[in-house]
């Protein structure tokens, strides 16, 4: 198991060798970050971004929460913190392209389907339930349409990442950038089981990455 002497030791190898030996490049970052995409992706320990799309520092820039949501635009509410990011990113870093990616073996995903902290008190999955309440409607088709097995599941990891891309296209940074021409949205999805990573076309269908 890791703990935080390791993650220290950890930084000891990164500062002999990825630190030291692309000196010029983090100088570089010193000064600033203008990263082309940003990826919106789950907490889950499995799915890093970085190790998936293999990655340098800079390249990306990253959020990442319980099953890789975003909420729809609204000015009052308390749930921001994803809001606030696409706003800099798009606003301010002005990426070019913006990409949701769920993953196989969601917990989040899991708690929706099975509506295990339904009425929990915050600090008991109550936060965890309010968040992925943005999944009720999907998941109530999903379920209506799959059942709750495995077929179940991976439809509703899939329409995480459906719901997330209708919910950016509510912002209007998003809506105008988007009708200018100068950003794009994706999809995919991150197979933990078979290292497969699926990407999503227009019509909203998931296919293996080429």
């Amino acid at each position: 198991m890791t703990v935080f002497s390791d993650l220290v030791a950890g930084y000891g190898r990164f500062r002999e060798h990825g630190w030291a030996e692309e000196r010029e490049r983090w100088a570089e970052l010193a000064e600033g970050q203008s990263p082309k995409v940003m990826v919106i992706a789950c907490s889950d320990s499995r799915t890093d971004p970085a190790t998936v799309f293999d990655t340098s520092p800079g390249e990306i820039f990253v959020v990442r929460n319980v099953a890789n949501l975003v909420p729809p635009f609204e000015l009052g509410g308390g749930r921001h913190g994803v809001s606030a990011a696409l706003e800099f990113a798009v606003s301010q870093l002005k990426v070019s392209e913006v990409v949701v990616m769920g993953h196989g073996m969601c917990g989040g995903v899991h708690a929706s389907l099975t509506h295990r902290f339904d009425h929990a008190p915050p600090g008991e999955g109550g936060f965890i339930a309010h968040w992925i309440d943005l999944l009720d409607e999907a998941r109530d088709r999903v379920v209506a349409d799959h059942g709750t097995g495995d077929e179940g599941v991976r439809a509703l990891e899939l329409e995480t990442v459906r719901v997330s891309i209708s919910n950016l296209r509510t912002f209007p940074c998003v809506q105008q950038a988007e009708a200018a021409g100068t950003l794009k949205l994706h999809g995919a999805w991150f197979s933990i089981k078979e290292g497969v990573l699926w990407v999503m076309g227009e019509d909203g269908v998931f296919a293996p990455a080429a």
